[in-house]
């Protein structure tokens, strides 16, 4: 099969520095607020980074383009990931990341289509995401257009029934327009998805359901782009990326700390993280 996406050396580099950026607006975004979710953001930005800066067509001067490829956060506790990975498309200044969470900001801790432009869907409460884009996909198909709809979900959020009626449905509408990705970090708020739901075998469950199914290292950008390339050439049957993550990627006191879950960093800890980023990844 013939891929999409060439890979070369200068694009890694690109994509490494921007997932730095990124991780380092998320540290001082949450860190202004004094709240938000910097864990699953953390764990989460090399997949919107290549999300955004390479694979997806968006067009920061006409959000509403119809033709646009589609992203849905469905964990939509990992917001300042989004946020940044748009403010840094040129969808809205940078400067305005550190009004995340303050009151009147368009920057809310989860997203807010009608306040910000580039919001897709308003997501937070978890389970739901996976149905908005098996809607605009089926969407898609139904008005013949060749755009394609990108959804991340949590592995915590895989909890929750409605994730699997949703799974069900599109492989029965055949949606091989919809790719998913699952932030699998291994934690939710209150610990290990081990020892308070098991999602294991989860590879099995979603083949179980119809989908195509791609295990990958979820930092590992070779590992993303070819597998989001295999996804957009699978046909009859939507797409499943495993993303294998580590909460607080980049930071090593965040990193597999399920206190940072939902836990902002003190301005002492800020500083100690941005020094990590300069030279992480």
């Amino acid at each position: 099969m013939k891929g999409h996406f060439q890979i070369k050396q200068m694009d890694i580099n690109k994509l490494t520095e921007m997932a730095r950026t990124i991780r380092r607006d998320v540290i001082e975004m949450t860190t202004a607020a004094g709240s938000g979710h910097p864990g699953g953001s953390l764990s989460a930005v090399d997949v919107v980074t290549v999300l955004y800066f390479k694979v997806m067509r968006h067009n920061p001067k006409d959000p509403g383009w119809v033709d646009r490829d589609r992203f849905v956060l469905s964990k939509g506790h990992a917001a300042p990931a989004l946020y940044s990975a748009l403010a840094r498309s040129g969808y809205f200044p940078p400067e305005q990341l550190l009004t995340l969470r303050k009151m009147g900001s368009p920057l809310q801790g989860h997203p807010e289509m009608k306040r910000l432009q580039g919001i897709e869907a308003s997501t937070g409460s978890l389970g739901q995401g996976l149905s908005i884009a098996a809607g605009m996909a089926l969407a898609g198909k139904l008005d013949k257009k060749d755009y394609r709809v990108y959804v991340m979900i949590g592995d915590g959020e895989s909890e929750e029934g409605q994730i699997w009626e949703a799974a069900m449905s599109s492989a029965y509408y055949k949606l091989d327009n919809l790719t998913a990705i699952m932030d699998y970090n291994s934690q939710q708020l209150d610990g290990w998805i081990k020892d308070i739901m098991d999602i294991e075998p989860v590879v099995d469950k979603w083949k179980g359901f119809g989908w195509h199914v791609i295990e990958i290292d979820g930092h590992n950008f070779h590992q993303i782009i070819k597998a989001i390339d295999e996804a957009m050439v699978t046909q009859g049957r939507p797409t499943m990326i495993i993303a294998k993550t580590v909460k607080g990627k980049g930071v090593s006191f965040m990193e597999n700390n399920v206190e940072f879950h939902g836990m902002a960093p003190t301005r002492e800890q800020m500083e100690v993280a941005l020094k990590e980023l300069v030279n992480v990844l």
